[in-house]
């Protein structure tokens, strides 16, 4: 299973180029930026762990590249993602996210389906990531 999440999500993964890119446009625009990883790419799960602190005033790219390949290497079978804030609106607001690495393996959901009282039927998703323990859900890393 191919995750879909965040901006391009239905485009081919970004090269290196294109994150810089993307990096690029958000820092033109004075939103902060931050890199964060999970194992747990769960839809409801949009609280991943950051690695270091959110990225403020910079003026280049170069700065949150660094990081990025930092925490590649630190976690290179998690999920990492960048996130831009727009703080225009008084308070801090997604304005971009985008996936710059995914394990090689993608083991994907299920829907689970409960009946609960009377006939009503509720729906769950479960990543079967999930079923070995944090750390160790995509192999070695």
């Amino acid at each position: 299973m191919y995750l879909r999440h965040g901006t391009f999500s239905y485009l081919p993964a970004l090269q290196e180029v294109e994150i810089a890119e993307q990096i690029r446009y958000a820092l033109d625009r004075g939103w902060p930026l931050s890199v964060e990883y999970t194992d747990d790419p769960h839809p409801r799960n949009v609280y991943w762990d950051m690695w270091g602190l959110p990225l403020f005033d910079l003026d280049q790219p170069d700065g949150v590249l660094r990081e990025i390949e930092a925490c590649r290497a630190a976690f290179p079978q998690h999920y990492v993602r960048v996130m831009a804030y727009d703080p225009s609106l008084g308070r801090q607001t997604t304005a971009l996210s985008f996936l710059v690495q995914r394990p090689a393996e993608e083991p994907g959901f299920r829907l689970d389906r409960v009946e609960v009282h009377g006939r009503v039927q509720r729906y769950g998703v479960h990543s079967y990531a999930t079923e070995r323990p944090g750390g160790a859900r995509y192999g070695e890393g």
